[in-house]
């Protein structure tokens, strides 16, 4: 489609428990929207979203969310992308910011990292109830350690028991499978059961990434995103890179671009990156029935359930949202890619800033809600 873009003037884990608490809103400057069709559309329908006869304007809609985003307060620049199911898409970018910026993921990877390893399990090269030992030679989890029955379901949706990491995840001339050896070895004193425990950490992910790259036959994880590329056309400028190519932390290690990670988003709202029953699979709660024993939510003031390698959204101090209409993947540095399940339709916030404010870029998505969903109404 073609994209039409203005610009005005500017501004626009690795541990996340250092989480910051959310952001206040207030006046700064000025900055630019774009939509993949000509903003001067208007029509008279009804707005979904208002009462009978409310009349709405899609190009109004997108004139109001430009000036609002550019009236919030922002610690760092941004780009805020939204698209609903007809295509159409609005994009606004604040200051130095684009959706063609590389940014570090943070934690917004481990939506893609789940994604490459469910992809391998639904051509049925691994399987869910897969344990480490059956693809990683002489792995060092006691045969006493109740670790010992974590599965790959349990690793995909961080209720294996792997509470600590090994500091090798952050040191890039570490070796990945070593590294992982590493991750069994501090874990060896816990005692909780696979399955009945939510942690949020990274060694969830490196474990499955490393069963991912036995059972598929490569040497790799490079490997395994090269072929999710090729198969499926996205994120072709993106890396896992960080901290290196050859130890690339699975949860919060890739360079992307805003547009990458929507067509992403896109992709997997359409359906087009599983199949209806493993789909069906990747969207359940992996966490209704488990202790959730540290979660970055706590910095809102919220309880949220945790998929495969995504979170099920709840605005409440308790999980009452059944079911959770939300999905999504903040990053430490407050980029905050998420599908709308209820309204249909998927967005991100991209941006870089410090360590620990994944909730400001909640906070500026929060902010523009109520004009988004308006605009998705708006036909």
């Amino acid at each position: 489609m073609l994209q039409r873009s203005n610009q005005s003037c500017s501004i626009l884990p690795y541990k996340e428990r250092a989480i910051s608490l959310l952001v206040s809103l207030g006046l700064v400057a000025c900055g630019g929207g774009s939509s993949d069709t000509p903003a001067s559309t208007s029509t008279g329908s009804s707005n979904g979203g208002g009462t009978g006869g409310t009349t709405c304007s899609v190009s109004q809609l997108e004139t109001d969310m430009t000036n609002q985003l550019g009236q919030l307060s922002t610690d760092a620049d941004f780009s805020f992308a939204v698209e609903r199911d007809d295509g159409r898409r609005y994009a606004y970018n604040r200051g130095t910011s684009s959706m063609s910026t590389s940014y570090e993921s943070a934690s917004t990877s481990k939506m893609v990292s789940a994604m490459i390893i469910l992809r391998l399990v639904e051509k049925g090269y691994l399987k869910l109830e897969d344990k480490p030992q059956d693809w990683i030679s002489n792995w060092p989890m006691p045969l006493n350690s109740p670790l010992r029955n974590m599965t790959l379901a349990n690793l995909l949706s961080f209720t294996s028991g792997l509470t600590e990491e090994s500091t090798c995840i952050n040191v890039g001339i570490s070796n990945f499978e070593s590294c992982v050896a590493s991750i069994a070895n501090v874990n060896q004193n816990n005692t909780a059961q696979p399955g009945t425990e939510f942690y949020y950490s990274s060694s969830h992910s490196q474990v499955a990434g490393l069963m991912a790259i036995k059972a598929r036959g490569v040497s790799s994880w490079q490997e395994l995103f090269s072929e999710f590329k090729q198969q499926t056309g996205l994120f072709k400028s993106a890396a896992y890179d960080l901290p290196s190519l050859s130890n690339p932390r699975l949860a919060g290690g890739m360079h992307w671009n805003g547009t990458e990670y929507l067509d992403f988003l896109s992709a997997l709202k359409a359906g087009k990156l599983l199949t209806p029953a493993m789909q069906n699979l990747y969207l359940q709660d992996r966490t209704a029935n488990v202790k959730l024993t540290y979660s970055p939510a706590a910095a809102l003031n919220e309880v949220w359930h945790y998929g495969f390698g995504y979170w099920h959204e709840c605005q409440s101090s308790s999980f009452n949202c059944m079911p959770a209409s939300r999905i999504s993947s903040p990053g430490a540095y407050g980029a905050y890619p998420y599908w709308d399940r209820n309204k249909s339709y998927v967005g991100i916030i991209a941006r870089q800033g410090a360590l620990g404010t994944f909730p400001k870029g909640v906070d500026i998505e929060r902010a523009i809600r109520p004009k988004v969903e308006a605009w998705v109404a708006c036909k």
